[in-house]
């Protein structure tokens, strides 16, 4: 029998490859070494690399990394304290504090479900980071070549989205420029797209955004949510309050605009489950309470599906409709959460949604900033105690990892 050759490493216990001995000077067998290290947080193991290069190296092998995510798949998230605007932190659900990412600038997290962050200020101010690695990404506030003498598209508000291309491996930001012309009636916003390289590709130091075609109607920034590689947005308030005023374009108050990220083009049309909830709630068919309605709606990722969440809050009542046809425009009501009693009343909607893997879905109200879990096997909610939160967003990634994509 041929004997192994020189790049295959030896099997350890259980078919592992052993770490090489010399790295933990014979203290332990490289096995136990390798069960030893595997036992110990992220966090721990974050501070092992930063003071010896040898543990650096060994807590950085691609077997190890895989191995202690697989016995360390607690849910972490990254948020934005409203105690600390100075850093972003990485905390898992009992709010203990993971990591620390220095966040000079005050910028405030986009609610993501990804391995990297995004984190913005209205003022046109964008960064993509990296929680493994701390790696920042600071975004060109110049706008693509095409809309540079556009009036007012570097003044505030500015709105971004990040979101992964799975089929290319890179990562791509939405800008909106929400400082609009208006001509007669009629609504116009900037979109431009800035591409990140992935693992497998650079990125040019001379890279610029790219001016994208705008929607013609009446699409509102601030609400956008991205679920895979399409970014979600409801109509605009402007258009909501045109109507209030006896305006009608003919267009419903729960139309939602989509953007394919991966093609950079936008998609039709999707009716939202307005005339549903109506059918299946106490409300009066009245305009007033579609608008009222509407304002209560906000969109979310639940795992990969589009997720409509209406909160009632003098109720404490909170319905989440899930998008299951996107070319018929079937929702269906998956989740009628019951919010403790002693909750105030003062939230109109949610700022942050999403679901873990066992089935239990996270709320953040940003009003008082606090977070909720609720349980649907047991159907009770709980609030999680964590110091008051301005922004969350849920991260898929690694902490031992030392490459995501690239960065520079």
């Amino acid at each position: 029998m041929a004997s192994p050759g020189p790049s295959s490493p030896p099997p350890g216990r259980s078919g592992r490859r052993r770490l090489p001995a010399a790295s933990n000077s014979g203290v332990l067998p490289p096995d136990l070494l390798f069960d030893v290290l595997l036992r110990l947080p992220a966090k721990e193991l974050c501070r092992l690399r930063a003071v010896c290069r040898s543990w650096r190296s060994l807590t950085s092998d691609p077997l190890f990394v895989g191995e202690h995510a697989a016995r360390h798949s607690d849910p972490l998230f990254l948020a934005n304290f409203r105690d600390d605007e100075a850093h972003i932190h990485v905390v898992d659900l009992s709010g203990n504090v993971v990591k620390v990412i220095p966040n000079p600038d005050g910028h405030q997290l986009l609610t993501t479900r990804l391995d990297l962050a995004c984190a913005a200020t209205v003022s046109n101010s964008c960064r993509v980071l990296d929680p493994a690695t701390r790696r920042v990404r600071v975004l060109p506030e110049s706008p693509a070549p095409e809309h540079a003498d556009r009036e007012n598209v570097r003044k505030p508000y500015t709105y971004f989205a990040l979101g992964r291309i799975g089929a290319a491996g890179e990562y791509k930001v939405l800008r909106m420029f929400s400082r609009h012309t208006l001509t007669g009636l009629h609504q116009h916003h900037l979109f431009e797209v800035f591409t990140i390289s992935g693992a497998s590709g650079s990125c040019s130091s001379h890279a610029q955004w790219r001016a994208r075609l705008s929607h013609g109607e009446f699409v509102e920034p601030g609400s956008a949510i991205v679920v895979g590689e399409v970014v979600y947005f409801k109509v605009d308030t402007v258009y909501d309050a045109m109507t209030g005023g006896g305006v009608n374009h003919g267009i419903p108050l729960d139309c939602i605009y989509s953007l394919d990220l991966e093609r950079e083009e936008w998609r039709g049309t999707l009716q939202g489950p307005i005339h549903d909830i109506f059918q299946t709630d106490e409300y009066d068919d009245y305009l007033d309470d579609h608008r009222a309605l509407w304002s209560e709606i906000t969109l979310a990722d639940l795992r990969g599906s589009l997720a409509l969440v209406h909160y009632r809050k003098y109720q404490h009542i909170m319905d989440l409709w899930l998008l299951k046809d996107f070319d018929n425009g079937r929702w269906v009501k998956e989740y009628r959460i019951q919010i403790e009693p002693s909750f105030p009343t003062t939230e109109w909607c949610v700022k942050a949604l999403c679901m873990l893997d066992d089935g239990r879905i996270v709320i953040h109200f940003p009003k008082t900033g606090l977070l909720f879990i609720y349980d649907p096997r047991t159907n009770t909610s709980a609030q999680v105690e964590m110091r008051c939160l301005d922004a969350l967003a849920m991260y898929t990634g690694n902490l031992l990892s030392l490459q995501v994509g690239d960065m520079v």
